[in-house]
């Protein structure tokens, strides 16, 4: 029973991790984190990195943490928590890196009709080049609008 309650845990928490993805994407990046995600919209360097970049660290800190406090002194709740979080991230390196940037060229071709949609809304998103006046701020739930385009 208590294997099914940290499965749930891990799921629980990957699916509220797109929630926490909007607003921290919506009121951090394009706000007052808006000079680390500049870059991103507006890119000028060509290089491996990006200032956007340190958003993997920053995010990570919490995953790591959880995965120590989650072993202490036995294995935790908390544990899981932080491998949601961590799954999560890895599906956004896939999605945001990976599929929409292309900055590994392991999709260059899909033609599944969601993630088709998925690269849509994100160029809708970075249409606009300031942090004001952005729009679907998501990574794995974007409106469904972009899925019949």
């Amino acid at each position: 029973m208590e294997i099914l309650l940290f499965i749930g845990t891990t799921l629980v928490t990957f699916l509220v991790m797109e929630m926490v993805t909007w607003c921290t994407h919506k009121f951090v990046m394009h706000g007052f984190l808006w000079y680390l995600h500049e870059d991103h919209h507006q890119p000028k360097y060509q290089g491996i990195f990006e200032k956007n970049d340190a958003f993997f660290a920053i995010f990570a800190i919490p995953s790591i943490l959880l995965f120590y406090y989650g072993v202490q002194p036995e294995l935790n709740y908390l544990f899981f928590i932080g491998l949601g979080i961590l799954l999560y991230g890895m599906a956004y390196f896939l999605i945001h890196d990976v599929l929409i940037h292309q900055r590994f060229k392991w999709f260059k071709n899909t033609k599944n009709k969601y993630l088709v949609g998925l690269r849509k809304a994100h160029k809708v998103h970075h249409k606009h080049l300031g942090k004001e006046e952005g729009e679907c701020f998501g990574m794995l739930n974007v409106p469904k609008k972009y899925f019949r385009m």
